[in-house]
């Protein structure tokens, strides 16, 4: 038998009587459209139209429907002594078609007949509609005349909560929070920074693309190609051209699609114009789409989507394998599905048959899906939205039996609208343990199974899990997706990089662009900043006792150190102090062991030996500036260095000054002779001294050299180092030096030509003028250093200046001493002071 002879076009819903009706409106299948010529026509009947196609998709809808019926009749407890029977309506998805079966409904028969009524829907309670929001505001309005409750397992949408325009709607589905949360984190694991967006337009598509755009603005994340188009302009796509070029989309290779089933209209067509092969794309619907019924083929291969995972109610797995036409043989939809699915009729059905059915034919041996075993996000509400209304209507029957005589039980007077002050506050727990609410509070945690849609040859694309995004709140979600059985576009064998820049890795710092966020250059971080993570918007700062590696990514701990004897620079200053401490050693020797000779007395041999000594110190006292420093040490280098300096200082005065009274005090005169006389010169020596004791005592009482680290000179050490303390006070000690240096200079310049055989003061002014210009070029030299080379300046300076003393005044005297002793003679000596004995000779 022909399936064109079924009666579906003369039962247009399925009845099923029970004392009190419930109404449920489904998209199954659309109708062949009316000529022109006769839609807008009164001159002609309409005539009936048989459905062009079937969609039996949605039919997992009508099994929840018919499940929870079947669950609440059995249970004694929710509607006592009633059963509740329903009535299906197609939910047509045509413009034109929308009111048509509310019309049937409220006409209560087969044919919408104007003010007819057969007195059916007087015990209906409440109506199930619901995929698409347009068609449920059109019947809203219409169903307001009568104030029945309509509860919606659509989408939540914000249009429908207006309770002035719609009191009488509920919306079971909840306000999606967290799709937004988990495209963001799917773009975030694959560094996807620049991705198009296409959603259908109205206040749902601006409302997500709001959330959506503020989100990514967190994260660093843009968005081009902000496309939304009407619900109106993609049903009539195939009639018109596209409202935008391909030449105005951009090349990004990743795009995130808003929207419903009717989307994929516009999509595949802008697929095919722009021919797109190699882009990613994100498909973010609200409610289960089902992918498989699309004509997507090659075009969405690869492409990802959102899906709530689907519910195990305890059950409904038994209710699916035993379902058949034969427990329901008015329901000419399951019918129609069985003949569809297993080409098969059972006995008496209203369609005939064409082979007998297995007696143990049930959709638990449908081919190619086992998914009729778990419920879908939608299917999932109408279950719970079915058990909303009968909670509602068993609080009202309670609430009825104790103000009212229950008289007649059986029949009770019932009018629907009394269901809406329950249906406001209802809130039950449900079989599988969720608190279920209506109009969008319930705020229990989502998750979502990510989906890939994959091609398959001679067939429509399927999906396949490849993980799933758990939110338990705006702090707690994680994304879990397995890379290894994820296939991308046939063009693709590794996700595609869609970003406007590169990422700046560790080591970097993004520096921004002001017109877009997401495209910026990346800037090394400098000396002694990091950043460990990618696209770090600024660089860290090292700690003090950190430096930053070479790929600038991480701190390391700077090394101890200081002018130790070790060092290039350490063992060669200590050397030179040693040999030159030796040196002045072995001419403090000579002098000693030759101080008997007329050149050694001749230049005051004491002065001599307590010089030689001053030396000596010097050489010796730089010693303290190598080494790790200590308290002590600290201590002892400016002080020592100081006083030192000035003994050695004031003997060279004390020698010059001798030279010049010698001579002075044979002229006339009896001032010079006294002076002489009294020894003035030894006087200098201790008073000299004397002063820079009291400059040294304030120095420590105020102010003392202390151990301090350097953690900036050196970019990878730690340098310790001896303070000074009173920087003023150690140029105090310093001026003091030069004070005295210069006096003797100049003291020593005086007395430079002065007649004698042994006249040292020549030497003395040369080797003042050696010590004024080591000196003079360390203050520059010594404020520009840093770091080990300021302490090894100030040793090169001490050692200088003490060599130029030695050399320049013993030098000469060691010469004639050792080499030339025929010199070193009483009689050279008068040969020298006498020149006309000499020409005599």
């Amino acid at each position: 038998m022909d399936i064109s002879h079924c009666p579906l076009l003369m039962k247009p819903s399925v009845f099923s009587d029970g004392d009190l009706l419930l109404d449920g409106f489904i998209p199954l299948y659309d109708l062949n459209l009316q000529p022109e010529t006769e839609r807008f026509s009164f001159l002609h009947k309409p005539t009936l139209r048989s459905p062009a196609s079937w969609d039996w998709s949605n039919y997992p809808y009508v099994l929840a429907f018919l499940f929870a019926i079947e669950e609440i009749n059995k249970d004694i407890q929710l509607l006592p002594n009633l059963t509740l029977g329903f009535n299906i309506y197609n939910a047509l998805n045509i413009d034109q078609k929308t009111l048509e079966n509310i019309l049937l409904w409220i006409s209560g028969g087969n044919q919408a007949v104007p003010n007819y009524d057969c007195q059916k829907q007087k015990k209906s309670v409440a109506i199930i509609a619901g995929t698409r929001p347009e068609f449920l505001a059109d019947i809203g309005s219409l169903l307001e005349l009568y104030r029945i409750p309509q509860v919606t397992y659509g989408p939540f949408d914000p249009l429908l909560s207006d309770k002035e325009q719609f009191p009488s709607l509920y919306q079971m589905a909840t306000e999606d929070k967290f799709l937004v949360h988990g495209v963001i984190h799917l773009l975030q694991h694959f560094d996807w920074t620049l991705v198009g967006f296409f959603g259908t337009a109205g206040i749902k598509g601006e409302q997500f693309l709001k959330e959506l755009k503020a989100q990514m603005e967190k994260k660093d994340l843009c968005v081009v190609d902000e496309i939304l188009l009407s619900n109106d302009w993609i049903r009539k796509a195939m009639l018109v051209k596209m409202p935008t070029g391909c030449q105005h989309i951009s090349k990004v290779n990743v795009s995130i699609v808003y929207g419903d089933a009717d989307i994929f209209i516009w999509m595949h067509i802008f697929m095919t114009a722009c021919v797109l092969s190699s882009r990613v794309w994100i498909w973010a619907m609200e409610s289960y789409v089902d992918l498989n019924k699309m004509n997507i083929r090659s075009h969405f291969h690869g492409s990802l989507s959102f899906s709530p995972q689907k519910r195990e109610i305890p059950g409904f797995e038994h209710f699916v394998k035993t379902f058949n036409p034969s427990k329901y043989p008015e329901d000419v939809y399951t019918i129609k599905f069985w003949l569809d699915t297993f080409n098969c009729s059972f006995v008496g059905s209203v369609c005939g048959k064409l082979e007998d059915c297995p007696l143990n034919s049930t959709l638990e041996f449908m081919s190619g899906d086992t998914s009729l075993m778990t419920m879908s996000e939608p299917s999932y509400i109408i279950y719970n939205a079915v058990y909303a209304v009968v909670r509602a209507l068993h609080d009202l029957l309670l609430a009825k039996t104790e103000t009212e005589s229950t008289s007649n039980a059986n029949q009770p007077a019932f009018f629907s609208w009394k269901l809406h002050p329950f249906l406001k506050n209802i809130q039950f727990i449900n079989s599988i343990g969720d608190h279920i609410l209506l109009d969008g509070q319930r705020t229990s945690s989502q998750q979502f199974d990510v989906l890939t849609t994959v091609a398959v040859p001679a067939a429509h694309g399927f999906t396949s899990k490849v993980g799933e995004f758990v939110a338990n709140g705006p702090n707690n979600q994680h994304l879990i997706i397995n890379e290894e059985i994820l296939e991308w576009p046939s063009d693709l064998t590794k996700p595609p990089q869609s970003v406007c820049t590169k990422r700046c890795g560790p080591g970097f710092k993004k520096v921004t662009n002001e017109t877009h966020t997401c495209c910026f250059k990346c800037a090394v971080c400098p000396k002694g900043e990091i950043s460990n993570k990618t696209d770090a918007e600024q660089c860290i700062q090292c700690s003090e006792q950190e430096y930053s590696n070479q790929e600038r990514n991480f701190c390391l701990p700077k090394l101890v150190t200081y002018l130790a004897f070790e060092d290039p620079f350490g063992m060669a200053l200590a050397c030179t102090a040693l040999c030159f401490s030796v040196l002045t050693a072995g001419v403090l020797w000579v002098f000693v062991k030759h101080q008997e000779t007329p050149i050694v007395k001749a230049n005051n041999r004491t002065l001599s030996y307590i010089l030689l000594i001053s030396l000596l110190l010097c050489f010796l006292c730089s010693f303290l500036f190598i080494g790790r420093p200590h308290p002590v040490t600290c201590i002892l280098q400016q002080i020592t260095f100081g006083l030192v300096f000035t003994v050695a200082l004031s003997t060279v005065l004390a020698k010059t000054m001798v030279v010049l009274l010698a001579f002075k005090s044979m002229k006339p005169g009896r001032t010079m002779r006294w002076l002489l006389a009294s020894g003035v010169s030894n006087y200098v020596i201790p008073s000299c001294t004397l002063v820079q004791v009291v400059i040294c005592g304030i120095w420590l009482g105020l102010s003392p050299p202390f151990i301090d680290v350097d953690t900036r000179s050196e970019p990878r050490h730690l340098l310790i180092v001896c303070d000074k303390g009173s920087v003023t006070a150690f140029y105090c000690v310093l001026g003091y030096l030069g004070s005295l240096a210069l006096v003797s200079f100049s003291l020593s310049y005086l007395v430079r030509n002065l007649p004698d055989a042994f006249n040292e003061a020549k030497f003395l002014t040369f080797s003042m003028l050696v010590f004024c210009s080591v000196w003079v070029t360390f203050l520059p030299v010594y404020h520009g250093a840093q770091g080990k080379l300021m302490v090894a300046l100030e040793i090169f300076s001490i050692l200088a200046s003490s060599a130029g003393l030695l050399v320049c005044i013993f030098a000469p005297k060691c010469y004639i001493i050792l080499i030339r002793p025929d010199k070193n003679s009483l009689k050279s000596l008068r040969n020298k002071m006498d020149p006309r004995r000499n020409a005599h000779f």
